[in-house]
């Protein structure tokens, strides 16, 4: 896929007219994911002034600092129609910035994780001007993948999964969570990343912990291992999968016991994946099976989150959120059960919420993997 099927131009204009439905003169968009997604440009976020911005009408403007404009004009962002400034070191950038606006500005939106001195230095350059948070505008935008964004994440699943493919070169008793997440983390690298975002291990009681990371301890022989990976494609889309895995000897009856009734669920979940079923619905779907089997309080997080430029964004399948679902919805399904003390277990497939249906974007079987 080309970067103006990524990145196309009109992503510009419809965040200008959404910008101006909201009430708000302008985004100021520091780097990040909504900035990448408006111009294509993967940022570097440092003590000098980035800035895209982005008035409800006229000319858009990237701000960047002196040594970082051939980067920025080597970025799709020249492409979308956007200005490119520069500002040496040891000038004020931000007069920059007001001469960008055009004029006096009432209310402005600013990138969610914008760095706080930013976010104050704006304050002051800008003292008439209310500070709102730019997702009011691009949540809506962002939340609905285009058929390249979809393609891109369909990409970033077929690499991940050819890394949970190679888990038997791995993952063995005696070898420590550590010495396992470094193969996996070069496998993700040479599957097409070019970032390793995270890389869990957790056997044995270190899988009840759903974040737990890895550590030193030896993985022992028939101790349940839940192993969640995920990186960045050259795109920009992540990936995000993850699978339990026993080696050695079978797991423990207890384990193979509800593992059954994760994998019911996780199914579940994601059979309920269609237009017009609320977020919070699909929750129900696996949350319902597993209260009934009795281990409704073992299931210690939501059951997903929608995944895109960002890891974790809109739309969270979770308790709460009646939003209905849309074509073009990424997001997570990824049930588990966790026993503290014991071991635990999550199945995680990224999926697409198509108009009819669903589609998996992992494909490698979620059965209990034996290696």
């Amino acid at each position: 896929m080309g970067t103006d099927e990524l990145y196309p131009p009109a992503r510009l204009a419809a965040a200008q007219r959404a910008t101006a439905a909201a009430g708000l003169d302008a985004l100021l968009l520091s780097p990040g994911s909504d900035l990448r997604y408006l111009t294509g440009y993967d940022a570097h976020a440092g003590e000098r002034l980035t800035l895209l911005v982005l008035p409800a009408e006229g000319e858009p403007t990237l701000v960047v600092p002196t040594l970082e404009r051939p980067a920025a004009e080597a970025s799709p962002a020249q492409a979308t129609g956007v200005r490119i400034v520069d500002h040496a070191d040891g000038t004020d950038p931000y007069p920059l910035v007001t001469a960008a606006l055009g004029g006096p500005v009432a209310a402005v939106g600013l990138a969610d994780r914008m760095w706080a001195e930013q976010v104050l230095a704006l304050r002051a350059a800008l003292p008439g001007a209310s500070q709102r948070l730019a997702s009011e505008v691009l949540r809506e935008l962002r939340i609905r993948k285009s058929p390249a964004e979809v393609a891109a994440l369909a990409e970033a699943g077929a690499a991940i999964d050819a890394v949970h493919e190679r888990m038997g070169e791995w993952l063995r008793p005696g070898r420590t969570e550590s010495e396992v997440a470094a193969d996996i983390a070069a496998a993700i690298r040479a599957a097409g990343h070019v970032a390793v975002d995270f890389v869990i291990v957790a056997a044995g009681p270190n899988g009840a912990s759903p974040h737990h990371g890895t550590s030193d301890r030896p993985i022992g022989a028939g101790e349940p291992v839940v192993v969640d990976i995920g990186g960045t494609m050259p795109s920009g889309y992540r990936s995000d999968c993850t699978r339990t895995y026993v080696a050695g000897r079978p797991a423990p009856a207890e384990f193979t016991e509800y593992y059954a009734v994760l994998h019911a669920a996780q199914r579940a979940a994601v059979a309920a994946v269609r237009p017009g079923v609320s977020a919070e619905a699909v929750d129900a779907a696996a949350r319902d099976l597993i209260a009934d089997a009795g281990h409704g309080d073992a299931f210690l997080h939501r059951t997903g989150h929608g995944i895109g430029l960002d890891g974790h964004e809109e739309p969270y399948v979770v308790t709460g959120n009646g939003r209905a679902l849309e074509p073009g919805m990424a997001f997570s399904i990824e049930p588990g059960i966790y026993l503290a003390g014991r071991h635990g277990a999550r199945i995680e497939d990224i999926v697409v919420c198509t108009t009819d249906g669903v589609r998996r974007l992992n494909t490698t079987p979620t059965e209990l993997t034996a290696l």
